[in-house]
């Protein structure tokens, strides 16, 4: 017994020695290796740059597909309208812009002006980009109802999103800065107020209309005969915007066939002592709206003593590079600081 327990052990040890286990003492004259992390080729190490950051701008989040209401659309009794929240991050309750997309009266894509909508939010402004309604399925005034919609679900929810409710302004290109101008306009008044939250108002206390209308009669009144002839045509979107579709309800004609309608569909004839602050835009190379439109409206203001600014920019066009960069983009926030901070 004692025989085998030693052959045993004498077995175990061969075959632990291929692995590297093994008790016995190095020889004397082995290289010892000593291996510190921290001082390990320390005369060679390549210094670090510093980089000295000075914090100017906040972390901004997004919020996205928020519903601000369901409205009845043809052959659908509740359809979402959404919005996309920039959410700068903050302790106090920041001041709010609604962002209004153009889109000839036909579409309504909130993912447009993300340039501009970053700034804004970046210089401290919570900024909602919204969908709203469009031609033919919708017509005039159900797109600003939606815009207006908007602006009381954020005062309605301003805790939640940070926001002072007292301190809300709009902005938009082409159709998009029609109906912020129209927002500005009908400020002070309940005329276009539908649907949830009228317990709140939709009052905004400014407004910033880029390459928008103002006279749906006269948005071609800069262009050569032709194209005057064509937003004439009852197939002009915004005959289709004012009138709508008769095989949706609608009337037919273009936009001189009924002047009434296009009359109740210009912000122009809304202005009154309440109407918002107004900063306008145009380029000089517009060549979908008449730069004289954003004239027209700056005039009127004026007139009836409601503080506003007007900017012609040469050689920009109807939207484009013109209009994102620092320049323009600086204007309106100082704008909007003037008025919301």
């Amino acid at each position: 017994m004692r025989h085998k327990k030693l052959w045993t052990a004498l077995l175990l040890s061969s075959l632990m020695i291929p692995f590297g286990v093994c008790s016995a003492a190095a020889p004397e004259n082995a290289p010892m290796i000593h291996v510190d992390a921290a001082t390990e080729g320390l005369a060679d190490k390549v210094p670090s740059k510093t980089l000295d950051v000075t914090v100017t701008k906040p972390v901004v989040n997004q919020i996205s597909d928020v519903v601000y209401e369901q409205v009845p659309m043809r052959g659908y009794r509740n359809v979402a309208m959404t919005m996309d929240i920039l959410q700068p991050q903050a302790e106090e309750k920041l001041p709010a812009i609604v962002y209004i997309t153009g889109g000839g009266f036909v579409n309504a894509n909130k993912d447009n002006g993300s340039q501009l909508r970053m700034h804004l939010a970046e210089h401290g402004y919570v900024v909602a980009s919204i969908t709203y309604r469009v031609a033919p399925t919708a017509r005039f005034p159900q797109p600003l109802e939606d815009v207006k919609a908007s602006i009381r679900y954020l005062k309605a929810n301003a805790d939640k999103f940070g926001i002072d409710p007292a301190r809300v302004g709009v902005i938009g290109g082409s159709a998009g800065g029609y109906l912020a101008a129209f927002a500005g306009t009908a400020s002070g008044t309940t005329t276009f107020d539908k649907g949830e939250h009228l317990d709140v108002t939709s009052d905004v206390r400014a407004a910033v209309d880029l390459y928008g209308l103002s006279d749906l009669t006269q948005i071609g009144s800069d262009y050569d005969e032709e194209n005057q002839k064509h937003h004439a045509s009852p197939g002009a979107t915004e005959a289709l915007w004012v009138n709508g579709a008769p095989n949706f309800g609608g009337v037919d004609g273009g936009i001189p066939a009924h002047p009434d309608l296009a009359k109740a569909a210009n912000p122009i004839t809304y202005i009154g002592k309440t109407s918002a602050p107004t900063l306008l835009m145009h380029g000089t190379a517009d060549n979908v709206v008449s730069p004289s439109q954003t004239d027209i409206l700056y005039q009127a203001l004026q007139k009836a003593g409601i503080p506003s600014e007007r900017y012609l920019i040469p050689g920009a066009k109807h939207g484009g590079i013109y209009w994102v960069q620092d320049k323009v983009l600086d204007t309106i926030t100082a704008f909007f600081d003037r008025y919301l901070k």
